[in-house]
């Protein structure tokens, strides 16, 4: 998600919190305005009532709300001397103009004394009240309102303002996304007036100043060591060679260079395995291109054929479908090779081994040990299995790392007495 839409998202929920709390802090802020401003229009009508019942005694014999809104009881003087005025929301049987028939509305109602010609009298005088339900639902879709409105107001300002404000960093990013050491001319650069950009963008560029320098360290070292160890160790193997076909050695001695020239064979494939490795963690293939597997796997079941016939293992292959990657064909020939080299070498006599190729999934199956391997360990470099030491320890390590750059993933299982290794592309 990007950080602009988290952004809102985050601003979405609190503004949803903060417009409910305001609602509820409005609503009971809202009851209490108009509870007051009922009082006030009740003692107004209790003054009216009152001064209206001096001159017309008739008044005096309303008993009860039939008649209109107040009523009026006569009560004695010790209960009118420690009477206090008392408001209090009742209801009562009320019809509109639109009810059929008459129903219970919120009223307001005033009880209060008052005396006329020496005697007292109990007044009760009603009016109506809002509908609390009524005022929640109308509350509510106001609230409902308002919250859209904001919404849409920061979307607006998020669309013609932020966006704006914030289209150097997104430049500078897309830049860093299509930024490759050793390949591209330039750092990323964009042109912005805001201090905090302007540092990041500095920072960047001092990072990948010494990253390039750092990459080209490994360049060299990388060609130098190639060059350094592969020639001496080449030379030392083709002296031995010469040593044997001139020199009269005995059995004993004849198998003793031969263990040498073993161990410097051994070194220059760990050597090669080892360039190799570090040339792929530092991202220096770049020849990708639409590949066809299936003809790969096809090649190196070929040059394996004699190999396998010779360790007595059988070859199966299915195809169940055409697997296309785009990557470079040499790493794609590496995982391919290197699995099948594995799972050849470490075999048993009369083993197997199938390949199958499914939709984005190349799968290698083969027999060995009756038991799994260490799910976890397989991958790690110089991992040897206890009854083959004389590999490098790097073929399986090699795979993951071609499979982390181009965002593969490989997995190993043991099942049906067979150990299966997946390539998902």
């Amino acid at each position: 998600m990007k950080l602009l839409n988290k952004s809102i998202l985050h601003l979405m929920t609190y503004l949803l919190l903060i417009v409910s709390l305001w609602s509820v802090i409005f609503y009971f802020n809202m009851l209490d305005e108009i509870k007051g401003s009922v009082d006030e229009e009740l003692e107004n009508y209790k003054r009216q009532i009152v001064f209206k019942a001096e001159k017309d005694p008739t008044i005096l014999q309303q008993k009860t709300f039939d008649e209109g809104f107040f009523s009026v009881n006569k009560i004695s003087e010790e209960k009118a001397l420690s009477f206090k005025d008392t408001y209090e929301d009742t209801e009562i049987y009320a019809q509109d103009a639109d009810d059929e028939a008459p129903e219970l509305e919120p009223v307001r109602v005033l009880t209060t004394v008052f005396e006329q010609n020496g005697n007292f009298y109990e007044l009760k005088i009603f009016n109506n009240m809002v509908e609390e339900d009524d005022l929640v639902k109308e509350l509510l879709w106001d609230a409902a309102g308002l919250y859209v409105l904001l919404i849409f107001s920061i979307l607006v300002i998020n669309n013609l303002v932020l966006q704006r404000l914030w289209k150097p960093f997104y430049e500078l990013l897309n830049e860093l996304k299509n930024y490759r050491l050793g390949i591209s001319k330039s750092f990323p650069k964009v042109e912005t007036k805001t201090k905090e950009f302007s540092d990041l963008q500095d920072a960047v560029t001092t990072l990948l100043q010494y990253s390039e320098k750092s990459y080209e360290q490994q360049k060299e070292f990388i060609g130098n060591a190639s060059h350094e160890l592969q020639t001496p160790l080449a030379i030392a193997i083709g002296k031995l060679e010469l040593l044997i076909e001139k020199e009269n050695f005995t059995e004993n001695q004849a198998e003793k260079i031969a263990e040498i020239m073993e161990i410097i064979e051994r070194l220059v494939r760990l050597n090669k395995s080892l360039l190799l490795l570090t040339k792929i963690e530092n991202k220096q293939f770049f020849d990708n291109q639409e590949i066809k597997v299936n003809d790969i796997v096809e090649k190196n079941i070929e040059d394996l054929q004699d190999i396998a016939e010779f360790k007595e293992v059988e070859l199966s292959f299915s195809e169940n479908s055409e697997l296309l990657v785009k990557a470079d064909a040499a790493l794609i020939n590496i995982i391919v090779s290197n699995l099948l080299r594995n799972a050849i070498f470490h075999n048993i006599k009369s083993g197997k081994v199938k390949v199958e190729i499914n939709a984005k999934k190349l799968i290698v199956k083969n027999t060995g040990i009756e038991n799994s391997l260490h799910p976890e360990k397989i991958f790690t470099r110089f991992q040897k299995s206890e009854h083959h030491q004389s590999g490098s320890g790097l073929g399986l390590a090699i795979v993951q790392a071609i499979a982390e750059l181009y965002d593969f993933s490989v997995s190993y299982d043991f099942k049906n007495g067979m150990h299966e290794f997946q390539v998902s592309f």
